[in-house]
């Protein structure tokens, strides 16, 4: 099994992290593939009620493995040139790892302790919260290599600090340090270094122990009204609301609420 994503559960939190430190976790195919299966596998367990996505060493991610990018391509005369569909289709798939941190019924954390650039950044921003560490630098690093981003990164940054300064987070290819990440929306919060990790398993803990079931339905309404009319909102938010009143959860809480107690949230 690669070893170029690690995966651990522990008390309901899933951690990923990208294990490819010597290169600032760049993302290979073989991490891309990983990476997806372990998205994946957190999304299908119950048991699993908030997810952490992590970097080993000093970067979340550098984006894509730009040396490959740039090995000599194959003779032509080597091995038939894939078609460009068969690329698109392959690229769309690894894609998946951030719709599912975006749209999975369960809280997503992106804990960016070093640099997050390219689908690095793309990656992060398809998480519910992002906590960065003081020495956390974001960037799209696109125009750099003369290619324009991948993994739905323009979809979200533009939702989180408006199309003219997304386009110019992307265009530009500037590097943006914690605190004007913090001040432009894009993070949660800035925490000193050696303290990410722990602050960033406390808030996923607190989370774990949510009402997972109406965290889901809460994401589905912000993902459907992203593109969603009001009127149309209004009517998911209210097939949700019927739905998240008809669980377990709801009614032990309500119970709790009323007796002054602490509810106990089990997912049912």
């Amino acid at each position: 099994m690669s070893t170029t994503v690690l995966y651990e559960v522990d008390s309901g939190v899933a951690t990923i992290t990208l294990n490819r430190p010597e290169s600032l976790n760049s993302m290979s195919g073989e991490l891309l593939d990983t990476l997806l299966a372990r998205v994946t596998e957190a999304a299908e367990d119950a048991a699993v009620r908030c997810v952490v996505i992590t970097g080993a060493g000093r970067a979340f991610t550098a984006g894509g493995d730009v040396k490959a990018m740039a090995a000599p391509r194959p003779a032509a005369s080597a091995a038939p040139v894939q078609p460009l569909v068969s690329s698109h289709e392959g690229l769309r798939r690894q894609e998946e790892t951030s719709r599912l941190l975006y749209e999975m019924g369960k809280p997503t954390i992106a804990a960016v302790n070093g640099h997050a650039v390219g689908a690095g950044l793309s990656v992060a921003l398809a998480t519910d919260f992002r906590i960065a560490s003081e020495h956390a630098k974001f960037g799209s690093a696109f125009p750099r290599i003369a290619v324009s981003g991948d993994f739905g990164g323009t979809w979200l940054l533009q939702r989180l600090v408006g199309p003219s300064k997304a386009k110019e987070i992307y265009m530009l290819g500037e590097i943006i340090d914690a605190q004007q990440a913090l001040a432009l929306g894009m993070v949660m919060k800035v925490v000193p270094a050696e303290s990410l990790m722990s602050e960033t398993m406390a808030f996923a803990r607190r989370l774990a122990a949510g009402p997972t079931l109406a965290y889901g339905r809460m994401k589905d309404n912000f993902a459907f009204g992203a593109t969603g009319t009001f009127g149309d909102t209004l009517s998911r938010e209210a097939q949700n609301m019927v739905a998240s009143m008809r669980t377990a959860d709801h009614r032990a809480s309500a119970v709790a609420f009323v007796e002054k107690k602490e509810p106990v949230f089990r997912g049912e």
